[in-house]
């Protein structure tokens, strides 16, 4: 017998949910609770310290680890594995919607102390996104065998596209003149050629016109459509429950806004983390196809939950390991250029270091 037949998944219109109306409900008005009390944070413009972001990142790490932990005890080992696992990827793919966010902030040369703000507006507006497409993504599942085929080829083609990028050695940037909603907004009305503070739209010449601030909103909400369509598909193929799968959404996008300020100078050294996240979404897009064809085909393998989160931290600890090598020697070779007495002080192979 094939070691991968492990699990027996259910047929995909048989869509089966730990929650209850009222933990559906309690969730939502957590979630919004959250992002209200964020935006009151963020009420009053200013820079973030390292310091307050760790605190918040810790926060927000620490409420979905505790949350997964009642999930655990109340549900099982089994659906734990898969809520943790789910959240693993969600929290991975948010950090690469980072990168986009960081071009786009940069583009739009927004001030520090509006860069929070701007944010959370992206990351409330990814949750409402992410909401509709989950609903969306139940409903095909409950509908439609083959919705699982389509999630998988869907995954497949974005792996390909992420790990297209990471090969990629010209240097990303976003000119804002060229992104679509910022042509049509501007087309409709005029748009002020400097920040108003926290404002998206002032009264110019007694016709309303919009600020930079609402434009670069514009921009993030749009970009968060596209990593709905390539974040959705991967929790769905970790677990078939819509409730989980809007828990790890939400709870992976809640301290984004937090994470960063924490990552936005570390992010440059995750050189490799476009080649894992291909990985990633190769691997759930390859065992959602199995996952159809087991329903078609009895005898075909499915892949298992525990093997899944297995592979998924397997690859993500590579690709940080990768990274922070690969970047320590672009950083070495970059000194012994500028400076060609430069010593590499880390013993190695015929470098016995200092003092030897």
């Amino acid at each position: 017998m094939s070691p991968l037949v492990l699990e027996t998944t259910p047929a995909p219109a048989a869509l089966e949910s730990i929650a209850t109306p009222g933990l559906w409900f309690g969730t939502i008005a957590a979630v919004i609770a959250l992002l209200v009390f964020d935006f009151v944070v963020t009420r009053k413009p200013h820079e973030v310290s390292f310091k307050e972001a760790v605190g918040w990142s810790a926060f927000y790490i620490a409420l979905p680890l505790a949350f997964g932990g009642w999930v655990w005890a109340a549900h099982g080992s089994e659906i734990g594995v898969k809520y943790y696992t789910g959240y693993i990827v969600e929290k991975s793919l948010s950090v690469d919607n980072l990168f986009v966010f960081i071009l786009i902030l940069s583009a739009f040369a927004v001030p520090r102390i509006l860069q929070q703000r701007v944010l959370l507006i992206g990351v409330a507006g990814a949750i409402i996104l992410r909401g509709v497409f989950i609903a969306l993504g139940a409903s095909l599942i409950a509908t439609f065998d083959w919705t699982f085929l389509l999630f998988g080829a869907i995954l497949l083609a974005t792996a390909v596209k992420v790990f297209r990028d990471a090969q990629s050695t010209e240097d990303e940037h976003v000119d804002p003149s060229n992104m679509r909603i910022v042509k049509m907004m501007s087309k409709v009305f005029p748009v002020t050629g400097e920040y108003h503070g926290s404002k998206a739209t002032v009264t110019m010449n007694g016709r309303r016109a919009l600020t930079p601030l609402a434009l670069v909103m514009a921009a993030i909400i749009t970009t968060d459509v596209v990593f709905a369509v390539d974040s959705v598909p991967a929790v769905f193929g970790i677990t078939s429950d819509p409730y989980l799968v809007f828990a790890t959404n939400a709870f992976a996008l809640l301290g984004l806004r937090a994470l960063y300020f924490v990552l936005e100078g570390a992010l440059s050294k995750l050189v490799h983390l476009g080649y894992g996240l291909s990985v990633i979404l190769g691997f759930i897009g390859i065992k959602l196809v199995l996952h159809w064809a087991h329903g078609v085909w009895p005898g075909v393998p499915t892949v298992p939950t525990t093997w899944s989160l297995l592979v998924i931290v397997g690859v993500l600890a590579v690709t940080v390991a990768t990274s922070l090598r690969a970047s320590k020697k672009a950083e070495l070779a970059a000194l012994q250029e500028e400076h060609p007495a430069f010593i590499d002080p880390t013993p190695g192979p015929g470098r016995p270091g200092p003092g030897a």
